[in-house]
């Protein structure tokens, strides 16, 4: 029939079904970007259950402080739910991009980033927000952390310079220049703003970057430990750092409202119990804990959803680190291992030190929980990392042929 009604000049993709137009776009798009493995499915999924939860915890940790000061209930999380949106968009585009499409991005990217860490440190563009001067502001209605861009724009360009290098990573000057150079002044700038929690994290990205780059352990351990030697200094060397060291490690009796915060958020995970009290139920969340939607949102999970809650949060970054690695495991470059490797750190290294910090493991350094806690830049940028990663998990193929029905109709 469809060769006569090619005869007649009758438009035959008129004639096709709304799946079988949508099959052969599809067919034709895995063609060019590769076809998704199991890996990329998984990530997707997890990614998707950790943006829910989360938007879900902010509106119910949000609604109250902004109750408790009269305003909109709904803004914050109506806030968070365009910047998700959008994510959620960028990631889907940027697992599309090849990775040739991705060494494009890296150098535009480290400049770019580094430009704004300048602008946010040395002029007035720079918006101090809970002592940390880490965002940047054009005007009220674009302000963003230029430190969050840093860390995807460091992983990017880190696996561009060790593909080119090659087998010259093993020589330690290769390894260290320009990596760490650069790496340093990316945490320096970081610093100026005094935001050591994300000065920690960006130094994991550069480290893991070499591990998976090819980098010796004489060249890494002396890395691992310059940095945590600097960490604690820096940690030392500033009073308000200073205390939340000593209120972590018992001493509080000096300033009742010092680890109010800390001891608030166990508070909140031990009176959840194993179920919690109920979705919204939250009694901490009505100022016992300060910005309770942001560092400490692990601890609102763990009060209105219980133990179970807060392993079903563990499990889900659990779920997404293992898919990562296979995505690692299964390329054989090193520009994917070194990029996927430093993302990989980065997100579920941020994790592990936020749920650490409200469970008391680790002292209160401000590190927000990935995908989950409130913050525009840095879940728009998250999601971007995850986009990256995807872009990796799609696996090659040659191009699919079409099938004997589709022929029959062309």
């Amino acid at each position: 029939m469809s060769r006569k009604n090619a005869k007649r000049g009758v438009n035959t993709d008129d004639e096709l079904s709304a799946p079988s137009r949508w099959n052969r776009f599809r067919r034709r798009l895995d063609s060019l970007a590769g076809s998704p493995g199991a890996s990329y499915y998984w990530i997707i999924g997890t990614t998707v259950a950790l943006t829910s939860i989360g938007l879900m915890t902010v509106l119910s940790a949000s609604a109250a402080e902004s109750i408790s000061a009269g305003d909109d209930p709904y803004y914050l999380f109506i806030k968070e739910s365009i910047f998700a949106g959008m994510g959620l968009v960028l990631m889907m585009a940027l697992s599309f991009v090849r990775p040739s499409g991705l060494k494009k991005l890296a150098w535009p990217g480290l400049m770019g980033s580094g430009v704004l860490l300048v602008l946010v440190v040395f002029t007035p563009l720079g918006v101090e927000i809970g002592g940390n001067k880490n965002w940047i502001s054009f005007g009220n209605a674009i302000q963003f952390q230029p430190s969050e861009a840093a860390k995807l724009a460091l992983a990017l360009w880190m696996g561009v310079i060790l593909a080119r290098k090659g087998e010259l990573v093993k020589d330690w000057r290769h390894t260290i220049i320009p990596v760490v150079p650069v790496g340093v002044i990316m945490v320096g700038l970081i610093l100026g703003g005094h935001d050591l929690g994300t000065a920690v994290i960006v130094m994991a990205v550069v480290a893991a970057g070499l591990f998976f780059g090819g980098a010796t352990l004489k060249v890494l351990i002396p890395s691992v430990l310059g940095g945590l030697l600097a960490a604690v200094l820096l940690a030392a060397l500033s009073g308000n750092r200073t205390s939340r060291l000593s209120g972590w490690l018992g001493n509080c009796s000096a300033d009742l409202g010092l680890c109010d915060q800390a001891q608030n958020g166990l508070y909140a995970l031990a009176s959840g119990g194993w179920f919690g009290v109920g979705l919204g139920q939250s009694r901490q969340k009505w100022s016992w804990i300060p910005e309770a939607h942001n560092d400490f949102i692990f601890a609102i999970i763990g009060e209105e959803l219980g133990l179970l809650g807060t392993l079903v949060i563990i499990g889900l970054y659990g779920v997404m680190a293992f898919a990562i690695f296979r995505v690692i495991m299964k390329r054989n470059d090193t520009f994917a291992r070194v990029v996927c490797g430093a993302i990989l750190t980065w997100i579920i290294g941020q994790a592990f030190v936020n749920i650490a910090m409200v469970t008391g493991l680790l002292p209160v350094i401000g590190v927000p929980l990935p995908l989950i806690s409130y913050g525009g830049s840095a879940l728009v940028v998250v999601l971007a990392a995850i986009g990256v990663v995807l872009s990796f998990a799609r696996v090659r193929a040659e191009p699919i042929a079409e099938p004997e029905s589709a022929k029959q109709d062309q």
